[in-house]
This record gives C-alpha cells, sequence and structure tokens, in this order.
C-alpha cells in the first residue's frame, strides 16, 4: 500500500524537488557570487589601503608635508579660511631660513615647501619663518605680481609715489611693525635678462622726517622677466632690441619675483635671554602679517594679502581627500605623544541598501577578513618626531557590497519569481489535473473490485486542447468501450450459463435412464455413464467451464492404486487410445491405498494419455509406470516424441492453451491438463511435464491413505 501511494505522489514530489532544487541552485549561486566578490573587494580595498599608506607617508615625507607637520595648528581650521582676513601668519619652514638674495634657491625653497598662497592667476605670498632660532628673529616674505616695468626710486631721494613699493605691517604680542620699501634698479641689470633691484625698506612712520635711513636688516630683492607675460613666442627673441621697446609699452605686463626678510625686534630680543628660547614661537599663529604691493602714482594695489586667497597651502586636513571611506588617520608627536590631528576618510552617501543584506554580506567567509588592517609609520621633521597610525574599515566593504548586492537582488528576485509561477503553472495546469485523474481513476478501480460495476470516468472538467487533456478524453472513450464491452461479456456470460443450464438439463434425463439400463456394477457401461454424471453436476449451472472445475467438490476416499492402473490400461481402448501398458513396481505392489476420487483420478489420467496419444509416434507404447515412498505415491506416464519446449512446460496447465490451430473446433479447448492440474491440487496432490530422453515423462504424486 505504502509503494502504491508513493508512485502516485512520485511525479509531484520530482516536480516539486525539481523546482526546490532550482530555487536553491539560484540562491546559491547568487551566494558565491556575493561571496567572490566580496573576497576581490576585501583584496582590492587591502591593496588600495597599502597604496594610501604609501602615499600619505610619501606626501608627509616631502617638505610639504613637513611643512603641514610642522604647523599643525592651520589644519584645524577649515579650508580657506583665515582668523583675520586682513593678515597672513607666518609658518614654520622645514628649512633653517631662506637665502632670500638668491632667486634660485628662494623660488625652489618656497616651491617645495608648498607655503604658497594664490591670489588670483599671477600673484601669490609666502610668510614664513625658519626652524632653527639661531638664524635670527626673522620674517621671511617671498612672492610674485604681475606689472609693468618697474619704476624705480632715485637713489638718495624721499620716499615718494613716483616708484612700485610695497608696505608689509607685522603684528604680534602687542607690537606693531609697518615698513614701506620703494623698488631700486641695480645699475647691473641687463634689458635681456629682466630687471633686478631691491626693496629699501623704511619705517612708515618716519618717511616725512628729513633725513631719513632705510632699516639696516631690512632686505629685499626683486627679480622681474624681460618678457611680457602675453609675448608672441616669435617675437621673443627680439626682446632688449631696437625692434621691440617693451620698458615703454604700458600693457606689456610681466612677472615679477621679489623677497624679503623682516627684521622683528621682539623676537630677536627673545634669542638673547637667559633662559632657552622657545622656537617656534608659541604665539605664531597670532602673528599678522599684511603686505601690498603698489603701482607708481597712486595707492592701486597690484598684490595685496587682504584680498580673497584662490589657494591656500597643503595642510594636514588635505590628507583627508586621500583617505578612503571609513579610515581613520591619526597624527600625535612621539615626544609627547598628543594627538596632532584626526582624520576620518568621508563616507560616500550611498543608494539605500537592505539592511538584511548587509548583515548576510557579513557573515560570508572571506580570507584574512577578521585580521585588522593597520598601518604605523614614523616620519621626522627638524623639530620632532611623527607617529602615523592608519586605520582601515572593512565594513565599508559590505555596505558598498549590500548596495550592488540590493540592486542584483531584484535580478535573483526576478528569476526565483519566475521559478515560482512555472511550478504554480504546471502545478495547477498539469500536477492537480493528473492528481484529479489519478484519485478518480483509483476510486473507479475501488468501485470495480468492490461492487464489480464499471462507472463512467468523469473528465469533464479535464478537457482541454493539450495534451492532457487529450489523454484524458481518450482515456474516458477508453473505459466508455471498455464499459460497453464488459456489459456485452456479461450477457454473453449469462447466456452461456443458462445454455449450459439447458444441456445439462437435457442430457441428465437420458442419463438417469441409461443408469437404470445398466444398474449392475459388473457392467463397464455403469462406470463410465456414472462419470458423465459426475461431469454434467460439475459443469450444470455454471458461467464458465473453468469456473465449474475450480469450484467443484470432491469426494476423497481411499482406493487400490495398483487396482486402478491396472483398471486404466486395460480399457483405454475404450477412450480411443491404444498400446498403453502398466509396469507395477516390483515388490510390494497389492493393497497399495491413495486418497483420491475415484472418478476424478480417472478423468486426470484420461486426459494425460489423451495428450499423450496425440504427440506420440504411431504404433509407440505409452508407458504407466509407479513408484511408492513413505508418504506419497508417484505416477508417471510417458510417451514418446519431441520435447514440450521449456517455456511450456508450466504454461500447458492453463486453461485454454492448446498448440493446435483451430482447437475448439476438433475438441481441443486446451482444458484437460488445466482439469487435471485443479483436480489433483483438490486430492491433495500434484501433476508436473518434464521432458527426458526420447519423450516426455507427465509425473501425478497423490498422498498414501492412512490403511
Amino acid at each position: 500500500m505504502k509503494k502504491i501511494l508513493l508512485s502516485s505522489y512520485r511525479l509531484r514530489l520530482l516536480f516539486r524537488g525539481i523546482f526546490l532544487l532550482l530555487g536553491v541552485a539560484t540562491i546559491g549561486l547568487a551566494l558565491s557570487v556575493l561571496q567572490q566578490e566580496k573576497q576581490l573587494s576585501y583584496n582590492n580595498y587591502q591593496a588600495n589601503f597599502n597604496k594610501t599608506r604609501n602615499q600619505i607617508t610619501a606626501t608627509l615625507r616631502h617638505p610639504a608635508g613637513q611643512l603641514a607637520l610642522l604647523n599643525p595648528r592651520s589644519a584645524v581650521e577649515d579650508k580657506g579660511s583665515v582668523k583675520d582676513v586682513n593678515a597672513l601668519h607666518p609658518l614654520l619652514l622645514p628649512f633653517s631660513a631662506l637665502d632670500f638674495d638668491d632667486q634660485s634657491k628662494v623660488q625652489q625653497a618656497i616651491t617645495m615647501s608648498g607655503c604658497l598662497v594664490q591670489y588670483g592667476e599671477h600673484g601669490s605670498l609666502c610668510v614664513g619663518i625658519g626652524n632653527n632660532p639661531w638664524a635670527g628673529g626673522f620674517i621671511y616674505v617671498a612672492g610674485s605680481f604681475n606689472s609693468a616695468a618697474l619704476v624705480s626710486r632715485p637713489r638718495g631721494q624721499m620716499v615718494r609715489d613716483e616708484a612700485h613699493r610695497i608696505r608689509v605691517s607685522v603684528s604680534l604680542r602687542g607690537e606693531h611693525y609697518q615698513w614701506i620699501a620703494p623698488f631700486e634698479e641695480e645699475s647691473s641689470s641687463k634689458a635681456n635678462v629682466g630687471m633686478r633691484g631691491r626693496w629699501v625698506g623704511f619705517v612708515e612712520s618716519d618717511i616725512t622726517k628729513p633725513n631719513q635711513r632705510p632699516v639696516r636688516d631690512f632686505r629685499g630683492w626683486a627679480w622681474q622677466k624681460a618678457i611680457c607675460n602675453d609675448a608672441d613666442k616669435d617675437t621673443a627673441h627680439l626682446v632688449g632690441s631696437e625692434n621691440l621697446n617693451l620698458d615703454k609699452n604700458p600693457k606689456c605686463l610681466r612677472n615679477t619675483f621679489f623677497s624679503l626678510r623682516l627684521p622683528i625686534a621682539i623676537l630677536q630680543e627673545a634669542l638673547f635671554e637667559k633662559k632657552r628660547p622657545v622656537w617656534p614661537p608659541q604665539d605664531l599663529d597670532q602673528i599678522q602679517v599684511a603686505l601690498s604691493v603698489l603701482a607708481p602714482g597712486g595707492e592701486i594695489a597690484l598684490l595685496d594679502s587682504r584680498s580673497v586667497p584662490t589657494a591656500t597651502p597643503f595642510s594636514l586636513r588635505d590628507l583627508n581627500t586621500i583617505l578612503l571611506p571609513g579610515e581613520s588617520l591619526t597624527i600625535r608627536k612621539a615626544s609627547d605623544k598628543k594627538d596632532v590631528i584626526q582624520l576620518l576618510g568621508e563616507v560616500e552617501q550611498e543608494e539605500g541598501s537592505w539592511n538584511l543584506l548587509t548583515r548576510l554580506i557579513r557573515r560570508l567567509p572571506v580570507d584574512e577578513y577578521d585580521t585588522p588592517l593597520v598601518g604605523n609609520d614614523l616620519i621626522s621633521t627638524a623639530l620632532d618626531n611623527y607617529e602615523i597610525n592608519l586605520k582601515g574599515d572593512v565594513r565599508s566593504i559590505s555596505k558598498s557590497l549590500s548596495v550592488v548586492a540590493t540592486r542584483v537582488s531584484w535580478f535573483v528576485g526576478g528569476m526565483l519569481l519566475a521559478l515560482l509561477l512555472a511550478w504554480l503553472l504546471i502545478e495547477i495546469n498539469i500536477i492537480r489535473r493528473i492528481t484529479l485523474l489519478t484519485k478518480r481513476a483509483a476510486t473507479l478501480s475501488r468501485t470495480m473490485k468492490d461492487a464489480g460495476e464499471l462507472d463512467q470516468l468523469d473528465v469533464s472538467d479535464l478537457r482541454s486542447p493539450d495534451e492532457l487533456g487529450v489523454l484524458a478524453s481518450a482515456l474516458h472513450d477508453l473505459l466508455r468501450r471498455v464499459k460497453e464491452d464488459v456489459e456485452r461479456e456479461t450477457i454473453r456470460t449469462e447466456q452461456e450459463k443458462q445454455m449450459w443450464h439447458a444441456v445439462g438439463h437435457e442430457i441428465m434425463s437420458p442419463l438417469q435412464s441409461l443408469m437404470v439400463l445398466h444398474q449392475s456394477p459388473d457392467d463397464q457401461s455403469h462406470r463410465y455413464i456414472s462419470r458423465m454424471q459426475q461431469a454434467i453436476k460439475v459443469l450444470y449451472g455454471s458461467a464458465t467451464p473453468s469456473e465449474a472445475f475450480q469450484t467443484t467438490v470432491l469426494q476423497l476416499e481411499e482406493i487400490d492404486i495398483v487396482e486402478f492402473l491396472v483398471h486404466v490400461a486395460r480399457n483405454a481402448t475404450c477412450i480411443g487410445v491404444d498400446q498403453v501398458e502398466f509396469v507395477a513396481p516390483i515388490g510390494r505392489h497389492k493393497n497399495i491405498k491413495v486418497k483420491a476420487d475415484e472418478y476424478s483420478l480417472e478423468d486426470v489420467v484420461t486426459h494425460i494419455l489423451k495428450n499423450a496419444d496425440r504427440y506420440r509416434p504411431i504404433g509407440s507404447v505409452i508407458s504407466i509406470r509407479m513408484a511408492v515412498d513413505e508418504l506419497s505415491v508417484s505416477i508417471s506416464i510417458h510417451n514418446r516424441g519431441s520435447h514440450i519446449p521449456d517455456t511450456m512446460l508450466e504454461k500447458i496447465f492453463e486453461y485454454g492453451v492448446s498448440d493446435q490451430l483451430e482447437s475448439g473446433a476438433n475438441g481441443n479447448r486446451g482444458q484437460g491438463l488445466f482439469v487435471a492440474q485443479t483436480y489433483m491440487a483438490k486430492m491433495g496432490g500434484t501433476i508436473k511435464a518434464q521432458n527426458v530422453e526420447g519423450g516426455v515423462d507427465f509425473v501425478l504424486t497423490l498422498m498414501l491413505g492412512m490403511s
């Protein structure tokens, strides 16, 4: 029963298992891809982390980075902002001092250190102090501006506005220094290489006094290019010739580079105090420097530090742009372990992602994922060493990957939805209809088994133009035809039963008259008439011969088997079988009793003899032999002739089996051996056929009687 139930659900289990495996495979494939992407993302993040670390250390070892380390306070303020828009604050330079009177050295120093503040396209300023206090308490200013040819102040004259001038002021610790420095061209300047001269500094408050003298420690130099900024390249080689008089062309703006050394008395005095000087000054970020370059003839500023700068020097906060999202950078002094600055990589505003996917991605195993990403380096400067600590945040991998996974999840969800729809389509349109058809067929089978009636198979709701609908319709038509055939067979069986009833009735009356005529037991006809009466009683009222034989009840008694076989062999000619001999067993051969119905056993032997007679060679003998053991008697009926095929040795005892064409017309209905086997079974015996050398043996086995 369990096997039947399992087989009826096999198709459904198969389809559901297949779709379940497809769904699991889809999810497994998605998880596998996510795991591989997470591994690749982690490897890329690890490589980028090392790249960021190397980039940060390389930047901080560069003079511009050294400048940022030496001036960490500028990084605390917001980028591009200053405390006072009218002043600059000196920066501690990564050099002991500036060689202010050498143009190439000054330009190289301020360019490498990155201390320039840019004003527009052509203006720039760098204000700083050296990192060595014994180089003097000076503030260095260097920069560039655009102007026409510099106008020089005649040496020895009063400071007026006919020449180019620089006004510069410094405020610190309550003191204020302000100078005005007119330009004086050197007589050794050559037109073909540009103009060179000094800035002669005067205390601005003393310029109206007679016999004013320049400040001794104030130094300044200017170097102006010989060609215009927008001069045509084809005319550049004519500079200084008579064909191109640029000095008198007011539209010819040329770049001018300058450098200043400003003496700050209060800083210089602090160097000579008894106690060791503190350098750089602790109030360095409170020193205010203002500078403007004035054109001749007025107060028009060619360069003014009070204007809004377009670019500021590199600061530690600029390292924030290098950091990856989630990375943290801490810079501290090695001497006192105080943090200089802490930076955190800006986390970009990412698209929405499902928190469930983020947690799922975090649980996916990745090699070395649990190992913290930390980098420690040491940067040396002229004043101190700085510890650089960079930490990575691998959680950003999961966050960024979850955004991608959220988008991909829609495709995975679409695939799973497609599988679900396909399963529902098959389940509803195919499996459900097959289930209904199976249940109805099973109900029909049980009804037929219990009641013996074949009902109609209702498939009205299963009809459709598809294959299953065609199958249901065909099955309905087939069962309808089977039902019609069953009904016809029932009618035919009933008619045959009535025919057997009528035949039996008509034959029994003459047989009863014959029995009256042959009442004597010694009369040979009496025995055969009795057998005929028994045969008629067996068949009388039965639907079919096979049914009649199987339902017959035999009257078993003990009979002398030797006497019985002698009688059968002697009277075989009465049934049309000649040359039948019985070979009695040697020794005990009398008074051997077996349990049997005498007439039924004679019918068995008669059917076998007729069968042997039909297949033996003409004139050959059919021999009957008997063997006795402790419990049973074996009777062997042998005939010469061809062997029975091995496949037919058992099948010949089935009802209706015969090798004779039109066997029914010749009286060979294929029931003789069937009757023999049926009777032998009812008598507690057996019958079998076996091929032997030269012919065939039929072996009957009967149980010995009690006496």
